[in-house]
This record gives C-alpha cells, structure tokens and sequence, in this order.
C-alpha cells in the first residue's frame, strides 16, 4: 500500500513535470515570434521592465520586432508584447473571455479589493456584476453628478486660496500629485456613496496615507521579486511588508465600505443617486438577488481604487503638461471663463480646446501602462499582417501565455497618429473624424472596458475648469515617468510621486 508521504511526493512530481511540459510546449510554440534575448537566465527581462523608464523597452522592441514580440519573464516564462490592431480587436472584444487577467493579477485584485468586478472572470459571472454597476455609470447618471463635482472643486480651490493668504504670498509651491488624489477620492466618495471622505479639509488623512503607503512608493527590491514573481506564483503576495500593507488597505477599505453600507441601508432613500443605492436597488429587484455584505464591500473597494488611482495621475499628468505650456493654458483660460458652471453637456460639446487637452494627456501619459491578459485555451488571434519572415495572418497562442498590450506605444503608433505621433499636441484632436474613429485604448476596450470613462472625463474636466478660472500654473521642475500601479510624474531623482507646481492667484 502506498503511503501518503510516497503520494504527495508522486503528486508534486507530476504536477513539476506537467508545469515544465507546458512551459516547453510554449516556449517552441512560439519561437517563430521575434523578440528580445533574454537579459538574465534568472529574471529574464523583468528587471530592465520594473527599473528603466516605464514603457521605454516596448517602445524600443517593437520599433525593433514589430506588432508581436515574445520576450522572458521570470524563470523563462513566456510573455507576448502585442500592438497589432486585430489581434487586439479580437483579444478584448470577441475573444475577451477567452483571454482574462492572469491569475497574478487576479490574486492582486482578490487579495486587495475582494471579489469585486476587476476580479471576476467568465460571461454570466461578469455581465451579472456588471449590470450591477453600469447604472450609476451610465450618462444621464453623471449628467446628475456634475454639480457635485464643481462643488468638490470649490472645496479645493478654497483650501489653495487658504495657502496663499497664510503665505502672504502673490504664489505658492502646491503639490499637485496629493490634491489631484484628494480631490478624486472626495468625489468618489460622495458621488458613490454619498459619503463625503474629508479629504479636501487640507489635513492629513487616514484613507490617502493607507493608499499611498501601499500604491505610491520608492522601489524595492522585494517588490521588485513579487512584481517579477507573481504571474506565475501569485502566493508571493501574501509575504513581506507588501502583503501587510494590502492586508491593511483592504481591512482599512473594508470597515470603511460596511460603515457606509449600514448608513445605506438604515437611510434607504429611494431618491438617492448614488452607486451604492443603485447597486441595491438593481440587486433588489432582481429575481435572483446574490450581492451580500461582502460582495457589496468588494465592489466598493474597487470603486474606491479605481476612482482614485488612474483619476488622480491623470488629473496630474494634465497640469503639468498646462504648466508646461502657457500658451494653451491661457487659450484654455479663455474658453473656460464663462459666467455659470457648465453643464454636462456643456463640458462635452463646448469646450473643443478642453476636450482636446484631456484627450491628448490621456494619449501621451495612460494612467495604465500595460493591459495584461492570459490565454485561458490554445487560441488563434487573427493579426492584420504577417510575422517577419512569414506569410500567415494568424497567431497560436498556447494556453497560458501571458499577453500584455503596452498602452504607451499603442497609443504613439505613427501609423494611426502620424508622424509627430510622439508629441503632445492636443489640436489632432480638433482635426476632423478625429475624435469619433481614433478610439483611445487607456480606457481598454470591448465588454470589459472601463464603465467609470465618462464619470473620469466629467470629473476631470469640472475641475479644470474651476481651476483655471482661479489660479495660474507654471512647473520649475523636471518631471519624469514613475510606475507604481499607475503612471504617476515626479521630480527627476525622487522616490515617491511628487509634481510641485508654482500656483499664482488670477486677478480680475
């Protein structure tokens, strides 16, 4: 009789030798993908990826390889760098549920912010969650909010103007990158949950310190390891000062959402037009009701990350390019600086400069450098034009092969955006058919594209108009590219993320 020492052993065995088979199978399935020669046995190319400047190797392998590039993750596994248009059509539209988050990523997302609608994966089981969500996010949802979001906004240009009387000053040194996350939280949190977070009062909070204690950090080199390990042992996240610090966000995230799912509850306002009442009501009236108090709790955690995180580098990144800029800031100025806040529709259909600003930032500086999938089956993915050195317009992609689609360089594809593609010059989006056939791929695209796109867009907006009215910026500064879990700006040589800007009064 076999004893249960002698089994296990046998077990892990067979399952060492099934990992190895299937890392073999793919690394020969695709060895007619052109790509970069490992830069470490050990590491393969994870290490230039986690330390250079986020985005530069893609750039440099695709220029290089082209749409397709295979290129060494950790331990050899294989990852494809994609850009080719179809293939990237098929990935997150018709194939999108072949293709889900790699199991990394969903430990990430599970571990962090529950089971929530960045996790879950499979038709049924997302189209449920979304339809959840999808009315507080719908247009004429946002159409109500937009008065919130000037209010918010109000809120801060207040607390700046409270700088500069104590300074005694005509300008003062704001950092940027902390009120664009107060401002995004604050909003979040009312427009969500009508559930106003303080953030704006100008004191230091608990909720901004937790998400940036574990988001906004210098690199280490154990985090270096779990970001380098997790794909394929996502148990990494559980260990080291890491795994505290999300096991304490999502502890900090999660009493914060059932205190304000139990005032929910308790207020029960029919009237209400928030998220959460939304969510409660659409769960309510379904024939098969399934959000529990911790289903609910994982979704607004994730409505509170995603609200925050891209939101606030974006609100950044567009600052600074206006700071860089004073030419467009004042031709700006003068669109903005109507009578009235403008409505909704107003912010999308009269302010073509604005706009177009918005959309350029969010071009050249995607708060998502990478949008990472796994080939949940042996798929093939249609390309729009053959491999180097041959003739066939389809691609195998072996079950479990990592798939990442570098946002930067598809979004700088000269190709799609010309040849000044790699500057940022706001007024293509003012070029006829721009706006309606040249889709941005920071929001990704397809069934699991982002349901917050028209929120952010609003939101951003309302803000930039009230602060132009206001103040002045201009940035003393060099900034670079910083990625922690988005792309943030900072000093040149600094740890965390930091943009300090010259801010000045506009006098009448």
């Amino acid at each position: 009789m076999v004893s249960t020492p002698h089994l296990l052993l046998a077990l892990g065995i067979v399952c060492l030798l099934r990992f190895i088979h299937l890392k073999v199978s793919a690394r020969f399935a695709l060895w007619h993908v052109p790509g970069p020669k490992p830069h470490s046995w050990l590491w393969g190319e994870e290490q230039i990826l986690y330390h250079d400047s986020p985005g530069s190797h893609y750039v440099e392998w695709h220029r290089k390889f082209g749409k397709i590039v295979r290129f060494s993750g950790a331990c050899g596994h294989q990852i494809l760098s994609i850009t080719d248009p179809c293939a990237i059509s098929y990935i997150v539209g018709e194939g999108t549920y072949q293709f889900p988050k790699p199991n990394g990523v969903r430990t990430w997302f599970r571990l962090l912010l529950g089971k929530g609608i960045l996790w879950v994966e499979g038709k049924e089981a997302h189209e449920r969650q979304r339809r959840t969500v999808a009315p507080a996010l719908s247009t004429q949802s946002v159409r109500h909010l937009t008065t919130l979001f000037y209010e918010n906004a109000a809120k801060m240009v207040t607390q700046w103007h409270k700088i500069l009387d104590d300074t005694q000053s005509v300008d003062v040194t704001i950092e940027m990158t902390n009120w664009a996350g107060r401002f995004a939280l604050d909003t979040i949190g009312r427009a969500a949950f009508s559930h106003d977070f303080g953030c704006l009062n100008g004191q230091p909070h608990a909720l901004v310190n937790a998400l940036d204690t574990l988001m906004n950090h210098e690199k280490t080199q154990w985090t270096f390891y779990m970001r380098a390990l997790f794909w394929f042992a996502p148990w990494i996240l559980h260990f080291g000062k890491k795994g505290h610090l999300i096991r304490k966000t999502r502890e900090e995230l999660g009493e914060l959402a059932m205190f304000i799912l139990r005032d929910a509850k308790i207020s029960n306002d029919p009237d209400s037009k928030s998220l959460m009442s939304s969510m409660l009501r659409e769960d309510n009236s379904s024939t098969t009701p399934y959000l529990d108090d911790e289903q609910v709790a994982a979704q607004m955690r994730t409505i509170i990350s995603a609200g925050y995180e891209p939101v606030s580098a974006t609100i950044a990144w567009l600052f600074y390019e206006l700071a860089m800029d004073p030419e467009r800031q004042e031709a700006i100025r003068d669109e903005v600086s109507i009578a009235c806040d403008p409505s909704y529709d107003a912010l999308n259909n009269d302010f073509p400069l604005l706009h177009a600003f918005l959309m350029e930032t969010l071009r050249m500086h995607p708060p998502v450098m990478e949008n990472h999938h796994q080939a949940s089956e042996t798929t093939i993915v249609p390309l729009s034009e053959p491999l180097p050195g041959t003739t066939d317009t389809r691609l195998i992609i072996p079950k479990g092969t990592v798939l990442s689609m570098p946002v930067n360089v598809i979004q700088k594809d000269k190709s799609t955006w010309g040849p000044d593609a790699d500057v940022f010059r706001p007024e293509r989006w003012l070029q006829r058919n721009t706006r309606n056939n040249r889709d941005l791929f920071a929001f990704s695209l397809g069934p699991r594209g982002c349901l917050g796109r028209n929120f952010a867009a609003a939101e951003i907006k309302a803000l930039t108009v009230v602060l132009l009215r206001q103040f002045s910026f201009t940035c003393q500064y060099d900034i670079e590219s910083f990625q922690t879990f988005v792309i943030r700006p900072r000093v040149v040589g600094e740890g965390p993320s930091s943009l300090p800007l010259l801010v000045r009064r506009i006098l009448d």
